[in-house]
């Protein structure tokens, strides 16, 4: 890719730095700001209160350049999963999921965007599909937040909560991810409350210590998928470093520096992690740092021999966790007809492709 940065990619701050050294009044970065987020212009030349010198300027430092959607899959009142290609042609998704009735009223206005953080990733959880092509490159803060644009632009609504779930392991790409929440929080950007923001992790204990002592008050999600090292580490290769009891020291870590609950993601997978004693042991580790569950009956990947369990084994694994007190859901159907597991469309499109 071209070494030149992306107007996107810019924080309040350093437009006023950039600004000072181009010998421009301040009140060019707040024009500028406004053109990219509240007005949302795809190119320098849009910006017409700006002098033309200084668009040109703009122009020889900066690119406004965007990912286009290739493809969406779904319709409006369901989950749709978005298939983006990026300047040097590679791919990445995003899910706009709507609200579930069951959980927050027929009325809500809550829309949330699963975003990603990576092309591909290096971790190879076994369930998942961006993996299979292996790791090829972090986004940029532009390219994170031009996710939120974009599905904001097909919904013709506002996005008012993000969870990084997407393709990549968003903890592996922290100093963009960091900017990019910085854009997506900020006034100036999106302005979309740091609560809203969720962040799952295959479990990078360095990083989430990091991420514990940041001052945003910014939701953890952990994808956990097995409540001992002997089964998570079949599914889940970062185990072997950083296994289950050091994973939730760093919990403990985290809760003792922030408010929100964690939450503990975990995927069942027929025969492979869906026995009720993991369960049972589930329960215990959750109520030791005060987390939610969140169960997913596995979503099938083309290539990958594994199925998802009944419902009626999927529920008697949740009424276990309830009934030790945990709050536990279940979600049973949320895209499993749109190739939802995270990097199937693009998996399909650059192995087609080559």
């Amino acid at each position: 890719m071209a070494d030149i940065p992306n107007l996107r990619s810019l924080t309040a701050d350093e437009f006023t730095t950039s600004f000072q050294a181009l010998g421009q009044p301040a009140y060019r970065s707040a024009q500028i700001l406004d053109w990219l987020w509240k007005k949302r212009v795809s190119s320098i030349d849009e910006m017409s209160n700006l002098p033309v010198s200084l668009r040109e300027t703009l122009k020889e430092k900066y690119e406004l350049s965007a990912p286009t959607i290739v493809r969406a899959q779904g319709s409006k009142d369901t989950t749709r999963k978005l298939l983006l290609k990026l300047k040097d042609g590679r791919f990445v998704e995003c899910v706009l999921i709507p609200a579930s009735p069951a959980l927050y009223g027929e009325q809500s206005d809550r829309l949330t965007l699963c975003v990603s953080s990576q092309v591909g990733c290096a971790f190879a959880c076994k369930f998942c599909a961006s993996g299979l092509l292996g790791f090829t490159r972090n986004l940029t803060p532009g390219e994170i937040t031009a996710q939120i644009l974009l599905a904001e632009e097909l919904a013709g609504t506002r996005v008012n909560n993000l969870v990084f779930m997407g393709m990549g392991e968003p903890l592996a790409n922290l100093p963009n991810l960091l900017k990019a929440i910085e854009l997506i929080t900020s006034p100036e950007g999106l302005h979309i409350g740091a609560r809203h923001l969720t962040i799952s992790t295959s479990g990078l204990v360095p990083q989430i210590k990091k991420l514990a002592d940041h001052p945003r008050q910014i939701r953890l999600a952990i994808s956990l998928h097995g409540a001992t090292d002997e089964v998570r580490s079949k599914i889940m290769p970062v185990n072997d470093r950083w296994g289950v009891d050091e994973l939730f020291e760093a919990l403990r870590y985290w809760n003792s520096k922030k408010k929100q609950h964690l939450t503990l993601e975990y995927i069942l997978i027929k025969g492979i992690n869906d026995d009720l004693e993991q369960a049972r042991i589930l329960a215990k580790r959750a109520k030791a740092i005060r987390a939610k569950v969140n169960l997913i009956p596995y979503n099938t990947v083309e290539g990958l021999p594994w199925e998802r369990p009944s419902e009626d084994h999927c529920r008697a694994f949740r009424d276990i966790l309830k009934n030790s007190g945990i709050s536990a859901t279940l979600r049973l159907e949320k895209g499993h007809d749109i190739d939802a597991a995270c990097g199937q469309l693009r998996l399909r499109e650059e192995t087609n492709s080559e």
